[in-house]
């Protein structure tokens, strides 16, 4: 009897130990959970705001973590500016030059002529956006749907499942992108990613599969 009760309080603990491990995580908008790579940062009401400093990539890194398999959910706000607003996340980080991500356009939204340029793909450093859309058009860039308003929030969800990536936007049932990574990397760093002025973030959860 004794050992029954065990083994049922063993197959809770597990059942919840599981569970609990695919719940979403918050992650708070305060300095101490992130460290900057080439970019101010501005934390006010659950928002970061960032600031390229130079030509580089803009990298705000999660501390203490590393990522595998999950899904990454969060508010992303940018600007109706052509060539000048690009936002989004990277993963799979090894350091500040060595990354996936997957970033928007907010400026090719609603262009006609520039829609399916909207949501990208790139592999850092050896894979930029110019490189896989010589070598691979079409394939690791697409339009956004639902289409958001360039200059407000839209929630962005980017499930990965190495090396399947597939990305939704604003709670639709369709994917606006689905890619396989390019790189080897299975693993690592996750943070936010910026190539232009500035950009907004909010509500960030992250869920880890495996």
């Amino acid at each position: 009897m004794k050992y029954i009760k065990k083994l049922s309080l063993l197959t809770t603990l597990i059942f919840t130990s599981c569970a609990f491990g695919q719940k979403g995580i918050h992650i708070n908008a305060v300095p101490d959970s992130w460290t900057a790579f080439n970019c101010y940062v501005v934390y006010k009401a659950n928002t970061i705001n960032l600031k390229k400093e130079n030509k580089e990539d803009g990298l705000l890194w999660l501390n203490n973590t590393s990522f595998k398999n999950g899904t990454i959910e969060l508010d992303i706000k940018g600007k109706d500016e052509r060539g000048n607003s690009f936002v989004g996340v990277a993963f799979h980080g090894a350091d500040d030059t060595n990354f996936d991500a997957i970033y928007f356009r907010p400026f090719n939204f609603k262009s006609i002529e520039k829609h399916s340029h909207s949501v990208q793909y790139i592999n850092k450093p050896n894979e930029p956006w110019h490189v896989l859309r010589k070598e691979f058009p079409k394939k690791y860039e697409n339009s956004v749907s639902p289409v958001p308003n360039p200059n407000d929030w839209f929630h962005a969800k980017i499930e990965i499942n190495y090396p399947h990536v597939k990305v939704y936007v604003n709670e639709s049932e369709f994917a606006s992108l689905e890619v396989e990574q390019r790189s080897s990397r299975t693993q690592g760093k996750i943070g936010l990613w910026l190539d232009s002025d500035e950009g907004w973030f909010k509500n960030i959860v992250v869920t880890h599969i495996n």
